[in-house]
């Protein structure tokens, strides 16, 4: 699948958040409204003022207002031609997002440990929503082939990381059913009942797996990380199937070992 197909496939079944979400209307609507133009740029990486206002429903007035509001404050920028794209300072304040996360940085010694040991890229997930997040990604050859520039958000369905969380979040879990399972490849789970299995599978055995569901010839493998029962991440190994499928029963206890010793090292 091309690295377009993928950017589809991915903006198809995994819906944005905008002001609507908020549940009890108590935001403001102009930081609503900016933050909707942000979420714009999630599908495509450059836009023009009509292209805004013709997605948010307002006037070209408005729009303009709005991305000139943003563009003095680096959220977006302009090119010479017009067009906006987000700003730098979006990836500053991510950076700092993920630098002054605990249980990734208490993570990353671990899973450096996990990616010398099979020689596969390595992910950490975290629930969000319906989705899953992978706020950390150690990328050997084989994973930068495959998931070339794609983003680090997943339907928790089409991933062995989001089944192995969901299997022990219950949060994540309703999420995902109340989104529903959209197709996202050819093994993608697409009804409830096969989400059931799915983790009624991973309970018994103690770990997910994933194969050609978030890309086709694709495998992955996770564990959960679990504090009180609860799982609140996962830590899983990605590559091509036939270098993953014949290994699992060696990568899983590779990875239960780095699980158990992040949440030590996390101290909860």
């Amino acid at each position: 699948m091309s690295t377009v197909a993928q950017e589809q496939a991915w903006c198809a079944s995994t819906p944005k958040r905008t002001s609507r979400d908020d549940p009890h209307g108590a935001g403001l609507k102009s930081v609503g409204s900016a933050l909707d133009v942000l979420e714009c740029f999630a599908t495509d990486g450059d836009l023009g003022v009509s292209d805004i206002a013709r997605r948010l429903g307002v006037a070209k007035s408005t729009a303009h207002r709005l991305l000139q509001t943003l563009a003095s404050r680096g959220f977006v920028e302009q090119d010479a031609q017009g067009q906006y794209r987000l700003g730098i300072h979006l990836y500053e304040l991510g950076a700092l997002a993920l630098a002054r996360n605990e249980l990734r940085h208490v993570a990353l010694p671990f899973l450096r440990q996990v990616a010398t040991a099979t020689g596969l890229t390595v992910n950490m997930a975290v629930p969000d929503g319906p989705d899953i997040v992978f706020v950390e990604r150690i990328e050997n050859s084989d994973g930068v082939r495959i998931l070339g520039h794609f983003g680090r958000r997943l339907p928790a369905h089409t991933t062995s990381s989001g089944k192995a969380i969901a299997a022990w979040n219950h949060g994540l879990d309703t999420a995902r059913r109340r989104a529903g399972f959209p197709p996202r490849v050819s093994k993608t789970v697409r009804t409830e009942g096969d989400w059931d299995r799915c983790l009624d599978a991973v309970r018994r055995v103690g770990y997910a797996v994933s194969h050609s569901e978030s890309f086709d010839g694709a495998s992955s493998v996770a564990v959960p990380i679990l504090v009180h029962r609860e799982a609140i991440a996962s830590v899983s190994v990605f590559g091509p199937s036939e270098v993953i499928e014949p290994q699992v029963e060696r990568l899983v206890p590779v990875l239960v070992a780095a699980s158990r010793r992040i949440v030590l090292a996390h101290g909860v």
